[in-house]
């Protein structure tokens, strides 16, 4: 059987990058990983995976990855993620976000590179409050990070037109929980998403459950989002790169479920989880944030065969406190 190609995957010792790196490898995918340890953990990437330490936006270390592992395909998960941070930090965005892209897309087709996937966000839509959010639905973000995310899909797919790349733009939704089988690392780095958070609030980390904004125009008052499994999420970047490398089209894929959660109805569900009560306190709405987002994932089912097998939202829960008590050593 040919080889194929190796996948050179940056950020791949972040949360969602190193449970990418074992869905590859369930598959017999050859990968390297770029990341800058800026919030990810070495000992995420799988033994035996080579490891580069440094930023994907540094173009000549990215040339001499490409060529000394013959990279034919990349999966770029490293940038900054924390939407309301982005108000505040702007720069630090969009140059990371941004900039860095450009670096590693122009290293990527000077080692002609035939395919890239890239790690977009549900955070680039317009508030659209009670409808599914499907690929074509208006876009508007709220934030740099939104914007961040929506200026690289369009460089994408202007470099592509220009240089015959593949490519795939996956726009997440609220991405959560943990490797059923416990080979993650840890729990998620960014402790602000909800439920890491409540993770954290349950192994004793913090004192209670922050709720922000209980005024929305939503069922309870809170927030409402689609919660995907991170395992789901890293299966649904395998089967875009089969996609791709059989000559499939290029686009952009929303990654959820179709179902929304409120931030209470999480808190209870966590609760019940661990028998005893989650501590949360009321504060006011964070800069941003938006009443309801949830995923019109048609595409993804109908186009990459994507099956997920973790949607229950106790297997989310369960998933992400396994992880959070192994991370706080219980």
């Amino acid at each position: 059987m040919t080889a194929r190609p190796t996948v050179l995957v940056t950020g791949g010792a972040g949360y969602i990058g190193s449970h990418a790196l074992l869905t590859l490898a369930e598959a017999r995918r050859p990968a390297v990983v770029l990341d800058d340890l800026s919030t990810g953990m070495r000992e995420r990437v799988p033994s035996g995976t080579p490891f580069y330490q440094g930023s994907a936006g540094d173009g000549a270390l990215v040339r001499r990855i490409i060529r000394r592992h013959e990279v034919g395909g990349v999966i770029h998960f490293a940038g900054s993620k924390v939407a309301p941070a982005s108000l505040e930090q702007p720069l630090a965005y969009y140059r990371n976000n941004v900039a860095s892209t450009l670096e590693l897309l122009d290293a990527a087709v000077a080692g002609g590179v035939e395919r890239f996937i890239f790690s977009s966000s549900a955070a680039v839509y317009a508030p659209s409050p009670g409808r599914l959010l499907a690929e074509d639905a208006p876009v508007g973000p709220s934030t740099p990070y939104g914007w961040s995310k929506l200026m690289v899909e369009r460089v994408i797919e202007d470099v592509a037109r220009a240089h015959g790349l593949s490519w795939m733009a996956m726009r997440y939704f609220n991405v959560a929980g943990a490797d059923p089988q416990g080979r993650s690392a840890s729990a998620p780095e960014i402790a602000g998403h909800l439920i890491a958070a409540a993770c954290d609030v349950a192994v004793g980390r913090r004192p209670f459950l922050p709720i922000y904004g209980d005024d929305y125009d939503t069922p309870d008052g809170t927030c409402v989002r689609d919660f995907v499994h991170v395992s789901d999420l890293a299966e649904a970047h395998r089967l875009a790169l089969d996609h791709l490398e059989g000559g499939g089209g290029s686009g952009v894929f929303n990654c959820g479920y179709s179902r929304g959660v409120s931030v209470m109805e999480v808190a209870d569900a966590m609760e019940a989880l661990t028998g005893t009560g989650l501590p949360r306190k009321v504060q006011g709405r964070r800069p941003g944030d938006l009443s309801s987002v949830v995923a019109d994932s048609r595409r993804l089912h109908a186009t990459l065969g994507w099956r997920p097998r973790f949607e229950d939202l106790g297997v989310i829960l369960g998933s992400a406190l396994a992880a959070a008590r192994r991370a706080a050593g219980l």
